[in-house]
C-alpha cells in the first residue's frame, strides 16, 4: 500500500516540476537555468521541513518526501543541464550552477530542518 502513497505524491510533484521550471525559465533571459534551480532548490527545504518535524506520520513522509519531493526534484536535468552549458561553452554558467545547487540546497536542507523542528516538535 506504501507504493500507492509515494505514486500519489508523485503525480503531483511531476507536473508541478514541469509547470514551475517552465514558469519561472519563462520569466528569465539568461542561459542559466533559474527553472530547474528552483525546483531543486524548494524540494530541498520541503523535505528539510519534512526531516525536522519529527511529529509527521510515516504516510505524509512517504506521500511529500517520496513522493512529491521525489518527483519535484530532479537531479537528471540539473546534471543534464550542467552539461549542455559546458558543451555549449556557457562554462562559468555551469560553475555556478553545480556550485550554487549544491551550496544553496544544503542550506534550505538545514534551514528547513531547522523550522520543521521549530514548528513541529
Amino acid at each position: 500500500m506504501n507504493w500507492l502513497v509515494v505514486v500519489a505524491g508523485g503525480m503531483i510533484g511531476a507536473p508541478l516540476r514541469y509547470l514551475t521550471d517552465r514558469a519561472v525559465q519563462a520569466r528569465r533571459d539568461s542561459l542559466f537555468p533559474w527553472g530547474t534551480f528552483v525546483v531543486n532548490i524548494s524540494g530541498c527545504l520541503i523535505l528539510g521541513v519534512l526531516t525536522g518535524a519529527t511529529a509527521v506520520g510515516p504516510d505524509l513522509r512517504l506521500f511529500l518526501g517520496t513522493g512529491f519531493c521525489g518527483a519535484l526534484t530532479t537531479y537528471s536535468t540539473f546534471s543534464y543541464e550542467t552539461l549542455r552549458l559546458t558543451e555549449t561553452g556557457a562554462g562559468v554558467y555551469a560553475a555556478v550552477n553545480a556550485v550554487a545547487s549544491v551550496v544553496v540546497g544544503l542550506g534550505a536542507a538545514f534551514a528547513g530542518a531547522a523550522i520543521g523542528q521549530w514548528a513541529w516538535s
